[in-house]
């Protein structure tokens, strides 16, 4: 059984003692080292071979928590795939607190004055504590009055993409990915980061908008955690494909169906009942982690890397 373990760290020397734990932690499950590669500055490609009788998801789920074993506590990402079918033809990621690094309904709420109420619902709803439909009508319908004309001073003043953002999908848009924003929250920030980013498509949910105001109301129905998965299966099936050629990346409970779906399944700075179901996790690497997890070099990617630790 041939895999791949991918390391990404953001600082590129302590990736060759990352290395070394995850290799000798390897060394029990019959797992061979074929082959090393590296990707870029922080990032490394380690070719294993395993020799063993049991499935692919138990070796799997084995070299994963040896792995993760390995590198408690160290600031490095890692994947464990099959070596095949790594580099994706479909991509879906989550926007907020994934692509971007706020709460969009959050920090609207701020120019109503109910910030603190709003992301205290939304921080519950993204752990999976309550449901994520009945918690946006509940939030939106906090924001009822608020001139529209705060969505676009909350886009102009809050919005930023998150580090590695644009050079991910520009990186998969040059290599002939598909690129979909699917999020939980709304068409007017997921158009403009879409377009910012470079994704091909969006889609997210309608503010009731009544004259100037928000009504405080979600036209209907609610794009959630199961409209998430139903968008990861249509665009994989436009595309002739299957799930299984699609990653997934996102942080909140309501991303979790679409990452178990995908063929790698990625949590980003993740609540943690998304990040023990993920494939992999991004904790401590920015967004061009997900080009090296597939095995792209940074010569490869749609801009250049530039090496910034000393």
């Amino acid at each position: 059984m041939h895999l791949a373990l991918t390391l990404v760290a953001p600082d590129p020397k302590t990736i060759f003692a990352a290395q070394e734990r995850a290799e000798s932690a390897l060394a029990p499950l019959s797992a061979q080292v074929a082959g090393r590669r590296v990707l870029g500055p922080g990032a490394l490609d380690i070719a294993l071979e395993v020799f063993t009788t049991l499935s692919q998801a138990e070796v799997l789920a084995g070299v994963r928590a040896a792995v993760n074993q390995a590198l408690e506590h160290q600031p490095v990402d890692f994947a464990v795939q099959p070596a095949e079918g790594r580099r994706k033809t479909l991509f879906v990621a989550d926007m907020d607190s994934t692509i971007i690094g706020c709460e969009c309904l959050d920090e609207l709420a701020d120019f109503a004055g109910v910030k603190e109420q709003v992301a205290a619902i939304t921080e519950r709803a993204m752990r999976g504590e309550i449901g994520f439909e009945g918690a946006l009508r509940e939030r939106v319908a906090m924001l009822k009055g608020l001139n529209n004309s705060a969505l676009e001073q909350c886009y102009n003043e809050r919005v930023r993409l998150n580090p590695g953002a644009f050079t991910l999908v520009q990186s998969l848009r040059a290599h002939g990915v598909r690129c979909v924003l699917v999020s939980g929250g709304f068409t007017f920030f997921t158009g403009r980061v879409a377009e910012a980013c470079g994704f091909h498509a969006d889609r997210a949910n309608r503010f009731v908008i009544d004259g100037e105001r928000l009504a405080g109301a979600v036209h209907e129905p609610i794009l959630g955690r199961e409209a998430k998965l139903a968008a990861l299966r249509e665009e994989s099936q436009t595309l002739g494909a299957s799930p299984a050629s699609a990653i997934a990346i996102g942080d909140g409970a309501n991303d979790l169906a679409m990452i178990e779906e995908a063929g790698l399944g990625v949590a980003y700075r993740a609540k943690p009942v998304v990040a023990a179901q993920a494939d992999c996790r991004i904790d401590h690497a920015d967004l061009t982690a997900l080009l090296y997890f597939q095995g792209y070099t940074a010569e490869e990617f749609a801009q250049p890397f530039k090496l910034t630790a000393e």
